[in-house]
């Protein structure tokens, strides 16, 4: 019975989208196509538009009512592909598919970039102190925890011990390293200042990158393969062309 309302509500949005560049909307699938490179890469720009954090709560009830519509076959008259499309790139923004709760906005995919650009800007800022090192260090893997955990499988329940464990794990690794790096650069007395100083700027690069190697509590290996962005902070919520087998896939709506 579903099944059919799905697809009455599928002929209706397409004949109201006869001239429309839209494709024609699938309920829970990406909007463009996965297999390609710069079909997957317009989706990872559509997850991370920082536009969607100025949604209001309003256009966001709107926009899942939208999609109810559509799943139980009952949607207006004269609703497009591309308002099928903003609903869900809307709703996909902003709640969590397994709790429906809002997500915290520092935490979503959408606010990675506003959010995290400073982080970033504060690890490559030149001749940090030992403080100034530990803490942006800190905050970068304190951020990456918290987006970790806000978009987390909520279907599987684990405990939050695991979490702390590889939050303290990050941290602990992330500041030996870079603090450790910085160090020896500064007893090397082979460098000029110059190239001290270049060499210190590259320091953040190793400390972030040897921990993007790690698993990250809850991501399966086939969808942090073919996850273009951070794996450590990066959760199995995305699906991508080759994650066919990805755990979000059950749950798309």
């Amino acid at each position: 019975m579903a099944d059919t309302a799905t697809t009455a509500s599928a002929a209706a949005a397409s004949a109201a989208n006869a001239s429309s560049d839209a494709p024609p909307f699938q309920l829970g699938k990406p909007r463009f196509q996965q297999t390609s490179f710069y079909g997957r890469f317009r989706h990872f720009l559509d997850i991370i538009d920082p536009r969607t954090l100025f949604v209001t709560e309003r256009r966001l009830r709107e926009a899942v009512q939208l999609l109810e519509d559509y799943k139980h076959g009952t949607l207006r008259p004269g609703v497009t592909n591309e308002q099928l499309w903003s609903a869900q790139k809307i709703k996909q923004a902003i709640l969590h598919p397994d709790t429906n709760e809002k997500i915290f906005m520092p935490f979503r995919m959408s606010g990675y970039i506003p959010f995290g650009t400073p982080i970033v800007v504060g690890l490559l800022l030149p001749n940090q102190t030992l403080a100034s090192t530990v803490f942006w260090q800190w905050l970068n893997q304190s951020h990456n925890a918290c987006v970790n955990y806000a978009n987390r499988n909520a279907t599987k329940p684990s405990p939050v011990s695991k979490f702390i464990q590889g939050y303290l794990g990050a941290v602990i690794s992330a500041v030996s390293i870079a603090v450790g790096l910085n160090v020896l650069v500064q007893k090397a007395n082979k460098f000029t200042p110059a190239t001290r100083l270049l060499i210190q700027r590259f320091v953040p690069f190793p400390a972030v990158g040897r921990l993007s190697c790690r698993r990250a509590p809850g991501c399966s290996s086939l969808c942090k393969a073919s996850c273009a962005w951070q794996p450590l902070a990066w959760p199995c919520r995305w699906p991508s062309a080759s994650s066919h087998r990805c755990q979000r896939l059950k749950h798309p709506s």
